[in-house]
């Protein structure tokens, strides 16, 4: 078996970013959301990041309408049953992912492979909602998907080698270099990033310091290229709490406990950049602390 054909599930940040540079590199990509705005809006932003690519010189005018050219909208699941791999980016909510699988599985080729984009979640879990546990496997990308090198691969407890091995051509082919992870919550990058992040929280919440002081804290004092709460900001606070959630429930260990200042910040729909205010107040021409 060869992948040539590549289906995307979920047209938001993470599944543009994967749906961009698997058409870049040479795959037939069609890209699937819950209605055809989404699907839109995602194709929109690929092409607009194409067009910044060509534009700096990252790569050339012919790449960039190549790449268009093997991208494509898929309106019904339906049209992802001839793909060869379809990878799920959608939210990091495991009841929506298990949805995803509930429909996909039918439809899909029996040869077809299916990836989790999830960055925290069990792979053994959701492949056994899945009609291919062995055909099953964690691909999970960083984000800015086009810009990040890494991509941790993450097998089940049931995966084949053959999945592995195909799953891990297909990554490098992207020009990524893969990393392996075990099956455990929140794999090696969310393990040690998400609790660094949630203790930033804290020492906001306990007053230590005020987020300015604290991203610059780590920013200049440890060389990191953003600060721990600037980048919740880029994540998603959703996204952080879940992370912290799978964390905490899966390892029972209280220093995984998300921290309450986190927990009010989603409640409030304060989700970060997306969201137009977390940590940072985005609605202005230049981000503002928001504490």
């Amino acid at each position: 078996m060869k992948i040539k054909k590549v289906g995307v599930v979920g047209a938001g940040q993470m599944g543009s970013g994967i749906a961009h540079v698997s058409a870049l590199s040479g795959y037939e990509v069609l890209l699937h959301d819950l209605g055809a705005e989404q699907i839109d809006n995602g194709i929109a932003t690929i092409t607009g990041n194409l067009a910044r690519q060509a534009g700096s010189g990252k790569i050339s005018e012919k790449e960039m309408r190549e790449a268009q050219d093997r991208l494509g909208g898929a309106p019904d699941m339906e049209d992802l049953a001839s793909c060869d791999l379809v990878i799920e980016a959608a939210s990091e909510n495991e009841a929506i992912k298990r949805q995803v699988f509930s429909q996909l599985c039918p439809i899909l080729n029996p040869g077809g492979l299916i990836a989790t984009n999830t960055s925290s979640i069990s792979i053994t879990r959701l492949a056994s909602a899945t009609d291919r546990p062995g055909q099953f496997i964690g691909i999970h990308f960083m984000n800015p998907v086009p810009v990040m090198q890494l991509v941790e691969l993450v097998r089940g407890i049931a995966t084949e080698d053959t999945t592995f091995d195909l799953s891990k051509a297909f990554v490098e082919s992207l020009g990524k270099t893969t990393a392996v992870s075990e099956d455990f919550p929140g794999f090696m990058v969310n393990r040690i990033l998400l609790p660094m992040i949630n203790e930033a929280i804290y020492t906001l919440y306990e007053g230590v310091g005020n987020v300015r002081s604290i991203d610059a804290a780590m920013r200049l004092g440890a060389n990191h290229p953003m600060g721990p709460l600037q980048l919740a900001d880029f994540i998603g606070l959703d996204t952080c709490l879940s992370i912290m959630q799978v964390l905490h429930d899966g390892l029972a260990d209280s220093k995984y406990r998300p921290c309450p200042l986190l927990v009010k910040y989603v409640e409030a729909g304060w989700l970060g950049k997306k969201s137009g205010r977390g940590f940072y107040d985005y609605r202005g021409d230049e981000p503002v602390p928001t504490r």
